[in-house]
Formats: structure tokens, C-alpha cells, sequence
């Protein structure tokens, strides 16, 4: 089973643009989507292309082939869900893999693995299982300290990295969790 998770798009149809030709690219079973889709939030500029009601259309597009799972990100507002045809109101999901292991998806500022500015708060998880979160803007993948057997990833920022380079991640079943989970950089070009 293989899954692409994405987050931070923040409104940028550039971005939007180039997420949904990696989607295509990949051929995932599942898309995860972590949060802040449209709106580019107080503290950060405007990023490229700024254009949600650009990228409207291209989520519900996605979401018409039943493969999106959506959480709310600390951008979200009720008007987002207004205009998007799938939910993306819930502070956190949990999703199984085809082997059991569970995937507990979040955005990072209620729920959240304590690194960078991310919470320091998780409920209680099976051994083996992930963290996947967003918020950060920056690329994670490394056990959860103080959690054993608990790993987090975060696939970095689709439109406005932290860490320099536009993300998103694949996570693929069947493998040890460390191995399950890589980042891709999207191109500009």
C-alpha cells in the first residue's frame, strides 16, 4: 500500500499545480493531506501564485477519486469546508496500512511529535506505529524521543519550506517503518 502525504500548500496554485502532478506521478492508494490547504496563515508571506480559488478546484478534483484524507491544519476556517466537496475539519485521523501498522495523521499544533515547534502532545499509540504531521514546514523522519517504538514524519511544506526545498512524502507498507517513509522534493521546473 503506498500513501503520499502532503501539507502546507497554503493557497499556492504554482504549488498545487506541481502536488497533483507528483500524485499522478506516484499512483497512490491513499493521498493524506495534513493541513493549511488554502489559506497562507499571519505569520508567513504570500507564497507563490497565491491563488485558493485556483486550488479549489484541484482538491475536489482529487477528492472526486475517493483516494483523500484530510485533517485540519491551524489555517483551516469553516468557510474552507464550505468550498471543499471531502472533510478537513478533524484535528486528527488514524489510518491503517494493509499490514495493520497505524498511521496517526495530524497537523502538529494540537497533536504533535515535540519537534520543532510542534506540540509535545500524542495519545497513546500501538507500538510500531507513525506519527505523520505538518506545521513545521520542515522534513522529519526519525523516532519519536521518548516514545519507543514510535516514529514521526513529517513531509516539510509544499509551498512554503523552512528547511529550503518543496516537499512532500511517500510512505510505502510492507517495509520497516524507518524504510517505509522517504521525502521528494518537487522541482520548479
Amino acid at each position: 500500500m503506498k500513501f503520499l502525504i502532503a501539507s502546507d500548500i497554503h493557497g499556492s496554485a504554482f504549488w498545487a499545480e506541481r502536488l497533483m502532478g507528483a500524485i499522478e506521478a506516484e499512483a497512490p492508494d491513499r493521498v493524506l493531506l495534513l493541513g493549511d490547504l488554502l489559506y497562507h496563515g499571519p505569520r508567513n508571506d504570500l507564497p507563490r501564485d497565491y491563488a485558493p480559488k485556483r486550488v479549489i478546484p484541484l482538491l475536489n478534483d482529487l477528492a472526486a477519486t475517493g483516494k483523500l484524507i484530510a485533517v485540519r491544519g491551524n489555517c483551516e476556517a469553516e468557510v474552507d469546508q464550505m468550498v471543499l466537496s471531502f472533510p478537513c475539519m478533524a484535528d486528527s485521523t488514524t489510518v491503517l496500512d494493509d499490514a495493520g501498522r497505524e498511521l496517526f495523521c495530524t497537523h502538529g499544533h494540537v497533536f504533535g511529535a515535540g519537534f520543532h515547534n510542534s506540540v509535545d502532545n500524542l495519545p497513546a499509540l500501538p507500538e510500531g506505529s507513525a506519527v505523520v504531521y505538518g506545521h513545521t514546514h520542515i522534513k522529519v523522519s526519525e523516532p519519536v524521543p521518548g516514545r519507543d517504538g514510535l516514529w514521526a514524519f513529517n513531509p516539510g511544506s509544499v509551498s512554503i519550506p523552512k528547511d529550503g526545498t518543496h516537499s512532500y512524502g511517500v510512505y510505502e507498507s510492507g517495509k520497516p517503518v524507518a524504510e517505509a517513509f522517504r521525502h521528494v522534493v518537487l522541482e520548479e521546473a
